[in-house]
């Protein structure tokens, strides 16, 4: 994933520990719940953002994506970028597919 340490867990964390304790879980007297969720969705974007930023626009540079198997891909193209990143998160995982809709 694209993530941070921290960022990692928390994009995945309450809503993965929750979803795992069943469907009584699921009620809650606050909002904790859904503000986690919203806040790993922005983590997640500004991510993703933060991965092509420098590839858009006139001054854009290209990157150097490696792959596992060792393969080097060098491309400016922000949807090949975000397609070969491993996304867990799943508002990242819409991002990406998005990204590759637009092409």
């Amino acid at each position: 994933t694209i993530l941070g340490e921290g960022e990692a867990a928390l994009a995945a964390g309450p809503a993965e520990m929750t979803a795992r304790k069943g469907a009584k879980a699921e009620r809650y007297v606050d909002n904790k719940r859904k503000d986690d969720v919203r806040l790993s969705n922005i983590i997640a974007a500004k991510s993703l953002a933060d991965a092509v930023r420098t590839s858009l626009g006139p001054r854009g540079m290209d990157k150097m994506v490696v792959e596992g198997d060792g393969n080097v891909l060098i491309t400016n193209d922000g949807a090949t970028i975000l397609e070969k990143l491993d996304v867990k998160q799943p508002a990242g995982k819409m991002l990406v597919q998005l990204s590759k809709s637009q092409d």
